[in-house]
């Protein structure tokens, strides 16, 4: 049992003609077992039957309608309506598992030290089918100058740690979470718990499959504005992306010579400032054995 006092927790989810799964996520959190939870939904101004879903659960959810300036914006518009001490948003096609935020909370309460807590997280398709799990890491800050390994649905945060970096920077489109952890990581510590918390839905129309090509462009941006170089996985795989259009997901990433290749002149330009250390990571990359172990099939 939880007592009267414990934490409460904020959940924001923000929307836009998000009809076709935004039930899915809202039941998600309703049928979390904790007490205590304030859920806003903040929607852009949807015209596919959204809103008609959010007065359906009116009496238990808190929403409000009308433009904004993307998602990042509608967190932060969210965050400011809501008074919890433990944060979190969900995107409107995501769904929190069972008891994913008694866990959070629990650890949160063991670990004052913690500023964010994440999960372990399954991948799934348009149907709910799981794919396969997100490639979750225990936390490293200089790894995550490399990658995402922090899955969004499955990450909680400290409503001070939230407020004292400034929120989501709302002039990014698809990258907004991802650069928040590097300017939470730089002055927090961040936790991974190992428990399964959430589903992050994969389909042609989300973020990072539709919009791969601001993807890429975006994370060059956040990742030279927060430490002043983009590694060579992203300049390859942007390469790749350009070379065929392949989501790299659904659809399987193509080794390519050529692209090695071309990542060099292309990751030098992109590092203008740090050419001679891309020039000796692609030398790393470029040796005979790792030539091998990257371009055989499969």
């Amino acid at each position: 049992m939880w007592e009267p006092d414990a934490p409460l927790v904020s959940i924001v989810t923000p929307c836009l003609n998000s009809a076709q799964f935004v039930e899915e996520a809202i039941e998600s959190v309703l049928a979390q077992d904790y007490p205590h939870i304030e859920y806003i939904v903040v929607d852009g101004g949807s015209t596919d039957g959204t809103l008609d879903i959010l007065k359906k659960y009116e009496r238990r959810v808190s929403w409000i309608t009308g433009s904004d300036r993307g998602a990042a914006d509608a967190v932060n518009r969210g965050f400011a309506l809501s008074r919890g001490a433990i944060f979190a948003y969900l995107n409107a096609d995501d769904v929190y598992l069972p008891e994913a935020v008694s866990a959070a909370v629990r650890h949160f309460m063991d670990d004052p030290d913690a500023a964010v807590v994440y999960g372990n997280a399954w991948w799934i398709d348009e149907a709910g089918r799981r794919i396969e799990r997100y490639p979750v890491r225990d936390f490293d800050p200089s790894l995550l100058s490399r990658e995402c390994f922090i899955c969004q649905p499955a990450s909680f945060l400290r409503r001070t740690a939230f407020e004292n970096v400034g929120g989501m920077d709302p002039e990014l489109e698809v990258t907004f979470d991802y650069e928040l952890w590097m300017r939470v990581s730089r002055l927090y510590t961040m936790r991974r718990i190992h428990a399964t918390l959430a589903h992050s839905r994969m389909h042609p129309d989300n973020k990072s499959l539709g919009r791969r090509r601001e993807v890429f462009h975006e994370t060059f941006r956040v990742l030279r504005r927060h430490y002043g170089y983009v590694p060579f996985q992203w300049i390859y795989g942007y390469l790749c992306y350009r070379a065929d259009g392949r989501d790299q997901f659904f659809e399987p990433f193509q080794p390519s010579l050529l692209r090695y290749l071309e990542s060099l002149p292309m990751g030098v330009l992109v590092n203008r400032g740090a050419a001679a250390r891309y020039l000796g990571e692609w030398l790393r990359v470029m040796s005979w054995s790792g030539l091998r172990r990257r371009l055989r099939p499969g």
